[in-house]
């Protein structure tokens, strides 16, 4: 692909407040600086993007957003883009299609713009036959799911995911079948059928069962749990009646607050035995890896393969 080389300043959204919703603030800076990228970061034009709870939510904490943000901001983590200056020692080329996360900052990624600054860890080619834009939403919930599922379980466990219907759910319930893995998973009634359409064995709709006295008497105990909302941490407290003794709690949602916050202090620290979690809790925060990436983003372009020879046989 032939591309110029950038301009000196570009266009960009940004903020400098979140006062009523970082979306209430974001404007266009229309004589932005170009970003300079370090010699191990490549110079990425930005295709696509897909927006995460993370670019926003940390960002409305106030304490963060005043001491950890500098500003102005650009959000935005995920990208598909154009290699425009690789980094030094890179395989990638100018001009070569890439995706992947974008910033050097889980907080302020900088893809929201024309003009990115990508890791070498975070970014890699983008595969003939998959979509742009299916591309630019796999980095954070894509690796999100691949890296809490992948390394804890094997062929045949019984994997718990709260959350089902969200992006990283989405890509969750696919991981964990594809490892061969029994999947039950949860949403609200409007999400049930596609939780089921993706391979979740058994879906818990939340709106009309009690998700924690199900998961008790689904008839087999969890070798594996990773909740994506964070919202009723009551499935933690009781995790014990639900899952084996060896089975992980992976907590990877969560509300931006202190008594969240507080929360997190007493499921991590208050030991079992005086009344607290009687199983292993682990926080959880994706990190850029290529070999990651390159194994979802093959198993989407196979998906995509095989979505498309039942479609030219139907037709």
């Amino acid at each position: 692909m032939a591309i110029p080389f950038p301009p000196s300043t570009i266009r960009a959204y940004q903020y400098s407040s979140t006062k009523g919703g970082l979306d209430k603030n974001l404007e266009i800076n229309l004589s932005a600086p170009l970003p300079k990228p370090k010699p191990d970061q490549h110079l990425v034009q930005v295709i696509a993007i897909a927006l995460n709870p993370v670019d926003y939510k940390p960002a409305e904490i106030p304490l963060v957003h005043r001491l950890a943000i500098p500003k102005p901001a650009t959000p935005g983590i995920d990208f598909t883009g154009c290699i425009v200056i690789p980094a030094t020692g890179s395989s990638l080329k100018r001009g070569q299609l890439v995706f992947g996360m974008s910033g050097t900052s889980p907080l302020a990624g900088g893809a929201l713009s024309e003009y990115t600054i990508t890791g070498k860890e975070g970014t890699v080619a983008l595969p003939d036959g998959v979509d742009i834009i299916d591309a630019a939403t796999i980095g954070v919930a894509g690796l999100t799911a691949y890296q809490s599922i992948v390394p804890a379980v094997k062929k045949g466990d019984n994997v718990f995911i709260n959350g089902g219907s969200g992006g990283t759910g989405v890509f969750g319930i696919q991981i964990a079948k594809a490892l061969e893995c029994h999947v039950t998973t949860t949403c609200s009634t409007a999400n049930v059928q596609l939780c089921k359409s993706i391979g979740a064995d058994e879906v818990v709709d939340y709106k009309k069962q009690n998700v924690l006295e199900t998961l008790k008497a689904i008839g087999h105990k969890f070798d594996h749990v990773i909740d994506n909302v964070g919202a009723d941490l009551e499935l933690y407290w009781r995790c014990h009646e639900y899952t084996k003794p060896q089975a992980v709690y992976v907590l990877v949602g969560g509300t931006p607050s202190f008594g969240f916050l507080v929360d997190m202090f007493k499921m991590m620290l208050w030991p079992g035995f005086l009344g607290g979690g009687k199983r292993k809790l682990v926080g959880f925060f994706a990190k850029p890896n290529c070999e990651d990436l390159n194994q979802i983003v093959t198993w989407v372009k196979e998906g995509a393969e095989s979505l498309r020879e039942v479609e030219n046989r139907e037709g």
